[in-house]
């Protein structure tokens, strides 16, 4: 029988061997105790190691009738090109619970395609939340390019950029937006997106093919703020000026127009456009986006949503 290792990768890959025989083989805790050569409770441990170390990816691959007409509803409403509604959970405040799984179904789509495409990326956890559920795919012909800088005041990285790890997964280049999400003045963010090769890099994702957002929150405590993007000062005056969501850095009311002056002078993101020329989805849910979602449809700043189906039912209140 093989011997357990407690310690190291040896446990990982007795962890994602449990979980294969688990969900893949259908076998029961005992089962995979007597093929493994452990305790039934040693089995148990290592399937739910899997889980927690997301090993395991879980996909429902059948469509509820009640999210469809919320979808449809959705696009009819607001004139969506797309729509994804997904299951709720109430109870729940993770902002990617379903929508992930949705939003990388979406992103793989693409990734199949035989011919070469440019896929954008913003940031937030989101997305960075569906680049995790996203398989490995190797598709070197296509590019990756980021729609907001991957760095903070303080020059650390942004942690929920997903540019390098949608990388490693695909195997493709990618382009990470070398500059600050918002820089400390406007003469600042025009010399650094004046550089060759961030220009090259905007001009990318402008022509992308498909681009894939979060939709930011302006409330007490948004990731612009908790990131370190931005100060409190600057999100009290943004909230002043009516500031109700943002999309990779650019703050907007709740009409979807955007706030004229403040940081949005210092955003040295890909500018938005208005329509998108491209398919542009953005993907949120839960409570505390639901003014910012409602102005970014307002503003038609984006093609397409993936939302879950508590959320859909507001929008559509």
């Amino acid at each position: 029988m093989p011997r357990h290792n407690e310690t190291g990768s040896s446990r990982i890959d007795d962890a994602a061997r449990a979980a294969w025989l688990y969900y893949i083989a259908d076998n029961t805790q005992d089962e995979i105790a007597e093929k493994m050569g452990i305790s039934r409770q040693s089995a148990q441990r290592l399937v739910a190691l899997a889980t927690r170390k997301r090993l395991v990816k879980f996909r429902l691959d059948h469509p509820i009738a009640r999210c469809m007409d919320l979808a449809q509803r959705l696009k009819d409403r607001y004139g969506l090109d797309f729509c994804e509604v997904t299951l709720a959970d109430p109870t729940s405040d993770d902002p990617a619970l379903g929508i992930a799984q949705v939003a990388a179904t979406e992103m793989e789509r693409f990734l199949k395609a035989e011919e070469p495409i440019v896929m954008a990326l913003g940031t937030g956890k989101e997305i960075r939340g569906a680049v995790d559920q996203v398989s490995p795919i190797c598709c070197p012909h296509h590019k990756f390019v980021s729609l907001v800088g991957s760095l903070a005041p303080d020059g650390s990285a942004n942690f929920n950029d997903p540019i390098t790890r949608i990388g490693d997964l695909t195997q493709a280049p990618r382009h990470p937006l070398a500059v600050p999400v918002v820089a400390t003045t406007k003469d600042e963010r025009d010399t650094l997106c004046a550089q060759k090769p961030i220009r090259i890099n905007i001009t990318m994702a402008q022509s992308a093919d498909v681009a894939f957002v979060g939709i930011g929150e302006l409330n007490e405590a948004p990731p612009l703020l908790t990131d370190g993007f931005i100060t409190r000062q600057e999100l009290d005056d943004l909230t002043a000026a009516g500031g109700a969501g943002e999309i990779i850095g650019w703050a907007y009311d709740d009409q979807g127009v955007l706030i004229s002056g403040q940081t949005n002078d210092r955003v040295a993101s890909v500018p938005l456009r208005q329509p998108p020329e491209h398919p542009t989805i953005g993907v949120a849910r839960g409570p505390n986006k639901l003014r910012a979602i409602r102005g970014a449809l307002a503003g038609r700043w984006i093609t397409g949503l993936i939302t879950d189906e508590t959320t859909a039912d507001v929008l559509l209140s």
